[in-house]
């Protein structure tokens, strides 16, 4: 069934056949930043890797290298790095059960790592690059009756805090006002030197769909761009992604999203077809960086998460270890991971089958 619904939904956009492609490459080179900060680290500390694989399931190209295999594999959903005594007891000096537990948590720690620099590569070329102004979080001015000023706001109050979050760019703004049900937010803003409480502030607001929608009544003050702001805001602005990632994760635990909302491999590379036909046909380069941005983060946040199967899982055992002085016995933190793995993989498969029925439709 999943066969038929991807080949309909693979006819249907037939005519974007080579952003796809591009798509996947720009997915794949996502994936293979992940993975090289394994397979990096583990060669610095002679750790023996058995196989670097770009893809899963068969094979479609392998050369052996020394000691390695180096393989690209059919499906585009991942990757990994294979080391000699990962998930087995192994006897071999260079095997990754037998070197100290601070390699072990470089080792572990640097995909994650790699995606949070790639991503802010990423913005700060969004940044240098762009012919816009940079935003900030000072109001320069309202618009005609705006609710928002009506309530209390002033021009050149500089918003420091939403609903209690500590804003980080202008980016944090447009997330934090939107996550309202009501357009009701407590605030905090800086003005004149002093830090001025705004409780239930009232925007405006209107039904779309049915949706709850706030009215931006007010225009921001941008910045020209110099190396000092490009810099900074390569911080702030990745900062807020990672807090983006973050309370997203905390919606949907929270039931505020559902399962339908998730996307996975299929519904990524969907978005970033689109922003890639966007970005050739109308120029607008700024937002497929932009999502990059925002799926390399969110990848290396999401791997960081202390859960079984991810590397944030494989960390918390290695900081049991630091603290016990002695390691969990291999067996049961196996059975840990691979019941992990097993959810992850049923996860996988209905957040795939989502996806491809939102083509469908």
């Amino acid at each position: 069934m999943i066969c038929i619904l991807a080949a309909i939904s693979f006819a249907a956009i037939w005519g974007k056949a080579w952003k796809i492609i591009l798509a996947i490459l720009f997915f794949g080179v996502i994936v293979m930043i992940h993975e090289f900060g394994h397979f990096a680290t583990a060669k610095l500390f002679k750790v023996k890797v058995n196989e670097f694989a770009i893809g899963m399931g068969p094979a479609l190209f392998k050369k052996q290298k020394g000691e390695t295999l180096y393989a690209l594999r059919l499906f585009p959903i991942g990757g990994f790095v294979s080391m000699e005594g990962e998930d087995e007891e192994s006897e071999d000096e260079r095997a990754f059960n037998r070197q100290k537990v601070w390699k072990r948590f470089i080792i572990v720690a640097a995909g994650a790592t790699m995606n949070i620099i790639l991503g802010l590569i990423i913005v700060a070329v969004m940044l240098g690059t762009s012919h816009e102004l940079i935003g900030t979080n000072t109001i320069h001015s309202f618009s005609e009756n705006a609710v928002s000023e009506q309530n209390g706001l002033r021009v050149g109050d500089k918003f420091v805090k939403i609903d209690g979050h500590r804003l980080y760019s202008d980016m944090d703004l447009m997330f934090l006002l939107s996550r309202s049900e009501d357009g009701v937010y407590d605030l905090v803003v800086e003005r004149d030197g002093k830090k001025v409480e705004l409780d239930d502030l009232q925007f405006e607001t209107h039904k779309v769909e049915g949706v709850t929608v706030i009215t931006y009544d007010f225009v921001i003050v941008g910045e020209n761009p110099t190396f000092l702001n490009i810099l900074k805001n390569t911080f702030t602005q990745s900062a807020s992604i990672v807090r983006l990632v973050r309370l997203s994760l905390f919606d949907l635990v929270t039931g505020r999203y559902g399962l339908s909302d998730l996307s996975g491999p299929v519904g990524t590379i969907n978005v970033i077809v689109d922003a890639t036909e966007e970005a050739t046909t109308e120029g607008d380069w700024q937002t497929l960086l932009l999502i990059m941005a925002l799926i390399t983060i969110n990848i290396g946040v999401f791997n960081l998460l202390p859960l079984p199967a991810l590397d944030g899982g494989r960390l918390l055992f290695m900081v049991i270890e630091m603290i016990r002085r002695k390691p969990i016995k291999p067996k049961y933190e196996g059975f840990v991971h691979a019941a992990g793995l097993a959810l992850l993989l049923i996860l996988m498969v209905v957040v795939t089958f989502s996806d491809i029925m939102k083509l469908v439709k």
